[in-house]
């Protein structure tokens, strides 16, 4: 630390989060929801608030470290295939600290392997659920960011010296919120009850790290420019918060309404700084919510619902409607896209030959046997229901 240093306290050089956003999304989307939807929209924001209660109990903490330290909340990683969502990453003149926040219902057990295990009390009985690991959810975040951090060194060498560095300096720390929750984990190896704390130790353990570190201290510059660093990497995540939802929707009763929040256009990618190219969930996302210019003017079938000769959208008719909702219940069903199960075109050609058996479905684009015998039953009676409309 050089002799003109005058950071003395803690700075946040991020303080929002997604979650927060998420809120403001789904506010006043009731409504607009059936009662099945109401319900689960209850639930995701009770979650989303016990969560950003959590998330502020660190963030009092580390404000009154009265250390100086730069801290970044809810920063999003992504590289290739893999993602991170880190809740807190704090950045002292020594060390780096990744920092899980687990605002936990209940207590916590730490068996000797390792697993953990959630215990609550339900109708005055004890319940106990296996969890996943928090310490290995977290490690992930610190494997991919040092994928990254490594991925920017340009030779072998470098490469070596930047492991060792930073293997050195980064920590991972799992947080528990929740002043009420209790941790059994006795008979837990040292390594691991080390790494799961409460909020109101955050602070010590930060302070007894850098004690024992025998880093260098760096000065002010050097140190914003390290927390800095993070901030490039982070990826704003844009978000259709709505989508999940749209099983739920109802009806439109055909009312202007203007404060009626819009599915289709809320579904948006990923970036980092401007444009920047889509992931495959955004663009699965996509062909979800919007369609071909090319088919605006498609011909309905008489069979599924429009008067003969009329020139109607197929988008637009409660069959397609119907097909996409049971795409998607089927691919959360199997956790696979939905567009594995059939594209917008194939479910547009399924619609144009209406099949009434798996010999005819075997006949639309994208279904083969193996596929018409696993979703042709329930599709087959879909289209029956709409048949002669």
């Amino acid at each position: 630390m050089g002799l003109w240093d005058k950071m003395r306290e803690p700075v946040f050089l991020k303080e929002s989060s997604d979650a927060q956003k998420q809120i403001q999304m789904l506010d006043g989307l009731a409504p607009y929801l059936t009662l099945e939807g109401q319900e689960i929209l209850r639930q995701d924001i009770r979650f989303l608030e016990y969560g950003i209660s959590g998330e502020r109990q660190i963030a009092y903490e580390l404000k009154n470290s009265h250390m100086p330290m730069y801290i970044l909340h809810d920063i999003y990683l992504e590289d290739g295939n893999l993602s991170a969502q880190i809740d807190y990453i704090v950045v002292t003149r020594k060390l780096c600290f990744i920092i899980e926040c687990k605002n936990l219902y209940g207590n916590m057990e730490i068996t000797p392997s390792g697993a953990f295990y959630r215990i609550m009390n339900v109708g005055g009985q004890r319940k106990m659920e296996a969890m996943y690991s928090p310490i290995t959810q977290n490690e992930h975040h610190l494997e991919l960011l040092k994928k990254i951090r490594l991925d920017e060194k340009g030779n072998f060498l470098f490469r070596k010296m930047a492991e060792k560095q930073f293997d050195r300096c980064y920590h991972s720390v799992v947080v528990l919120a929740n002043p009420k929750t209790m941790v059994y984990a006795r008979d837990a190896a040292p390594s691991i009850r080390e790494k799961v704390i409460r909020a109101d130790q955050l602070v010590a353990y930060i302070r007894r790290k850098y004690q024992e570190s025998t880093e260098s201290e760096l000065s002010d510059k050097k140190l914003k420019e390290w927390a800095e660093s993070f901030l490039d990497l982070h990826q704003e995540k844009q978000k259709n918060y709505l989508y999940k939802y749209q099983p739920y929707w109802l009806p439109d009763s055909g009312e202007r309404d203007e404060k009626k929040p819009d599915i289709g256009n809320s579904a948006m990618g990923r970036k980092r700084t401007g444009s920047a190219s889509e992931t495959g969930r955004d663009i699965e996302r996509k062909k979800e919510t919007e369609y071909h210019a090319g088919d605006k003017s498609a011909k309905i079938p008489k069979e599924s619902g429009s008067a003969e000769g009329v020139s109607v959208r197929i988008e637009d008719t409660p069959l397609f409607k119907a097909l996409r909702v049971y795409r998607w219940k089927k691919s959360q069903e199997e956790g696979i896209k939905p567009y594995f199960i059939y594209n917008d075109n194939q479910l547009k050609d399924l619609i144009a030959k209406m099949p009434r058996n798996t010999r005819e479905l075997c006949q639309v684009a994208g279904f083969g046997e193996i596929k018409a015998k696993k979703y042709g039953p329930e599709i087959l009676e879909i289209l029956g229901q709409f048949r002669g409309r």
